[in-house]
Formats: structure tokens, C-alpha cells, sequence
């Protein structure tokens, strides 16, 4: 087997081996969020009704846990909890509440239930 040829088996060989360790690490995160629920990293659209806490990542937010408190046709009302501080805020159809760097657009609201925008800010 000449030089060439040896540097080409070795280069196949690792290429998959690289590809999927790639392809692990790229995936890690979207892993580790899902098995939080679907708004662990702040980017979700989610319809709740009253009472009803959404987990969140805790460092990156500075609270785990967004709960709503209560809905309305005219708002909805949200807290969380970080340490000693607590958090509040409510907004109308269409208002947007910043809680830390949590976005949570209010996009709309249908008797008791109201369609939640999360966004990082």
C-alpha cells in the first residue's frame, strides 16, 4: 500500500468518526432543553390557562419557573420568583411584559386562555 493510499484510508476512517461527534455536540443542547419542556430556552409559543408555571432556565433568566397567575379577556397576570425578589407583571392582548431578560408577548386571548409568545432579551 503506497503513502497516498494509507493517508486516504486514514482520513475515511476519521471523517464519519468527527461528523458524528459533531453532529452530538450540535445536538446536546436542543436535547438537554427538550427533556425541560419546550420553553426551557425562552423561544416557545404556548396557550396556557390560569393557573400555570412554565419552566425556564433558571441561569440564564435568574428564575425557574414563569407562572401565570391569572387570565382574562383584558389581561393576564405572570410572576416568578428569584430568590428573595419576586417578579410580577401583566399585560393586555397584544402588550408585551419583560420579567429579566424573558420577553413574553401576550398575542392573544380567548375566554380563559391566552396564546404566549417567549422570547430571550
Amino acid at each position: 500500500m503506497s503513502t497516498a493510499m494509507r493517508r486516504k484510508a486514514a482520513t475515511a476512517a476519521v471523517t464519519p468518526v468527527l461528523a458524528g461527534a459533531l453532529g452530538f455536540g450540535l445536538m446536546a443542547p436542543t436535547a438537554h432543553a427538550a427533556a425541560h419542556g419546550p420553553c426551557y430556552d425562552g423561544r416557545c409559543t404556548v396557550t396556557v390557562s390560569a393557573p400555570k408555571s412554565i419552566k425556564v432556565n433558571s441561569h440564564r433568566f435568574g428564575f425557574g419557573k414563569l407562572r401565570i397567575t391569572h387570565v382574562s379577556s383584558r389581561s393576564v397576570k405572570m410572576s416568578a420568583t428569584s430568590g428573595n425578589t419576586r417578579l410580577s407583571g401583566s399585560a393586555s392582548p397584544g402588550g408585551t411584559v419583560r420579567l429579566n431578560s424573558l420577553s413574553i408577548w401576550v398575542r392573544s386571548v380567548s375566554g380563559h386562555r391566552a396564546r404566549l409568545v417567549l422570547t430571550p432579551s
